[in-house]
C-alpha cells in the first residue's frame, strides 16, 4: 500500500468515526472536498478492505478497528496542535479545524483512569481530570502521543 493509499484510507476512517455515511456517493463526495481524488471503485475497495460493514443504512467500522486506540492516535497526532492547562483540573487540546471530536473520541474510547470526561468542539477539547496529580499523567501521556 502506498502513501497516498493509507492516507485515504485514514481520512475514510476519520469520516466514517466523525459522522454518519449512508451512502458510498456520500463518502466519495466528503473525500473530494478533502482534496482526494478517489473513485467510486476505489472508495468500494477501501471500504471492503478496511471491513466497513453497513448496519442499519450506515457505514461502520467494525468493532475490531473501533478498539484500536493506539494506531488511533497514531493516526490523528497529524491534528493535534496544541496543549495546555487551565487550572488543576482542566486540559485544554487544539487541534486543527474539524478534528477535535475524533480525538475527543479516541480519548474517550482509550478509558484512562486519570481523564473524567471530555468536551470537544471543532477545533477544542477539554479534558476534566479530578486533581492535579491525575492532570500531570494526562498531559505525559497526550505529549508522548502526539509528540507535543
Amino acid at each position: 500500500m502506498d502513501a497516498q493509499q493509507l492516507e485515504r484510507r485514514q481520512a475514510v476512517v476519520r469520516i466514517l468515526r466523525s459522522g454518519v455515511v449512508h451512502r458510498q456517493e456520500d463518502l466519495v463526495r466528503l473525500l473530494r472536498e478533502e482534496g482526494y481524488e478517489v473513485t467510486q471503485s476505489s472508495i468500494s475497495r477501501d471500504l471492503r478492505d478496511l471491513g466497513v460493514l453497513k448496519a442499519s443504512g450506515r457505514y461502520v467500522l467494525p468493532p475490531d478497528e473501533v478498539s484500536r486506540t493506539q494506531s488511533d492516535f497514531a493516526m490523528l497526532a497529524q491534528f493535534v496542535r496544541e496543549l495546555k492547562r487551565a487550572g488543576t483540573s482542566l486540559t485544554v487540546l487544539r487541534t486543527t479545524i474539524g478534528a477535535a471530536q475524533s480525538v475527543a473520541v479516541a480519548i474517550d474510547r482509550a478509558e484512562w483512569p486519570e481523564v473524567a470526561g471530555t468536551l470537544s468542539g471543532d477545533d477544542t477539547i477539554f479534558i476534566a481530570t479530578a486533581d492535579g496529580r491525575a492532570q500531570e499523567q494526562l498531559i505525559a501521556r497526550l505529549q508522548a502521543l502526539f509528540r507535543i
